[in-house]
């Protein structure tokens, strides 16, 4: 396969590490079926700080374009080392967005790291050797070929200590990814989207499926903290992330936790949809799943199946009116009753 204009010149600066090497990565020693040899340039992933995979569709949304940029920035510039597949959409948006924050990423190649595929992220490929690193278990010259990217998602995976999906389709090579993870018992979370969205579609069934719901990028740095990642590192480092000393403890206001009374009144005011979800929870927190059983057995809702849930349960969720527990549940936010929404069906 002829790859004119995608091949460096020199193939000069790659390193070649094997298993069983002193410098052969923790990570992937870990997984099923590692890597005989990783070919590198410029670095690897620092394994004391916490490596986050921002992944999702090639042909994203404008929605999809600013999550990813916003994520991103904010969790390189907490110190969360961002990795990816350097693919078009997403996954370039959030590489470069975090290396414009001042922020690590890394791409692991389905070709050789002399190779920049696809050829319109040029610039990101040159930035990555400057701040981060390219990673692949092809050597150089490698050809792009399809059958390489499925395989090359198992390491992407493995790099990270958490996986968030930003937007995916319903039969996305992104859930390869996502399966990946799960077999190497990674974090998975997702981008709420709207249903009738078909790129939102995948990260939405992740969701139903027991992923975690990503609403800030606070969401990911506490679980990062759950899982022990962020001990000694991110917010918790100062000056981290090329000196910005981001700190996303201070970041409350971004995060939507600093709402006005008058913003708080509006966020209270519910559909009926949202008020039988908003009944059906109780005292203790419930799966979405447990949530649907309860509803059903209590014969309300009528036909209020899982999808429709799943976005009344999201509306409330960033609305600040239902509170995200750990394992992925949820119970209403202390102190707060719902209001009739003023908005009537004509």
């Amino acid at each position: 396969m002829k790859i004119e204009g995608l091949k460096q010149k020199e193939n000069s600066g790659e390193r070649c590490i094997r298993r069983g090497e002193e410098e052969y990565p923790q990570a992937l020693r870990q997984i099923r079926n590692p890597p005989a040899t990783l070919y590198v340039r410029g670095a690897l992933p620092d394994p004391a700080l916490p490596c986050v995979a921002i992944i999702g569709a090639r042909e994203c949304s404008l929605y999809g374009r600013k999550m990813a940029e916003h994520f991103s920035q904010k969790l390189a510039c907490a110190g969360v080392q961002i990795i990816s597949g350097m693919a078009a959409g997403v996954d370039g948006i959030a590489q470069k967005a975090a290396l414009e924050a001042g922020g690590r990423s890394f791409a692991v190649l389905g070709c050789g790291t002399d190779v920049c595929y696809p050829a319109s992220n040029r610039e990101l490929y040159d930035a990555l050797l400057r701040g981060g690193g390219l990673l692949s278990e092809h050597s150089a010259g490698t050809p792009p070929l399809a059958r390489h990217f499925p395989s090359r998602n198992r390491l992407i995976s493995a790099f990270s200590d958490l996986i968030l999906v930003i937007e995916a389709r319903e039969r996305s090579g992104t859930l390869i990814t996502v399966d990946f993870g799960l077999e190497q018992g990674k974090e998975i979370y997702a981008l709420p989207g709207r249903i009738s969205d078909a790129c939102s579609r995948g990260c939405n069934e992740l969701i139903r499926q027991g992923a975690g719901i990503a609403l800030t990028p606070k969401d990911i740095l506490e679980s990062l903290q759950n899982l022990g990642s962020l001990q000694n590192s991110g917010s918790t480092r100062s000056g981290s992330a090329g000196g910005l000393g981001y700190s996303f403890l201070e970041d409350r206001a971004e995060c939507g936790e600093e709402l006005t009374e008058e913003v708080r009144l509006s966020a209270r005011e519910a559909d009926e949809r949202e008020r039988i979800v908003w009944e059906g929870l109780g005292e203790r927190p419930v799966t979405l799943q447990e949530l649907y059983e309860a509803l059903r057995a209590l014969g309300k809702g009528g036909e209020l199946g899982l999808p429709e849930l799943l976005e009344s349960l999201m509306s409330l969720t960033l609305r600040g009116l239902v509170v995200q527990r750990a394992g992925n549940r949820y119970e209403r936010k202390p102190g707060i009753e719902l209001v009739p929404s003023i908005h009537k069906e004509r």
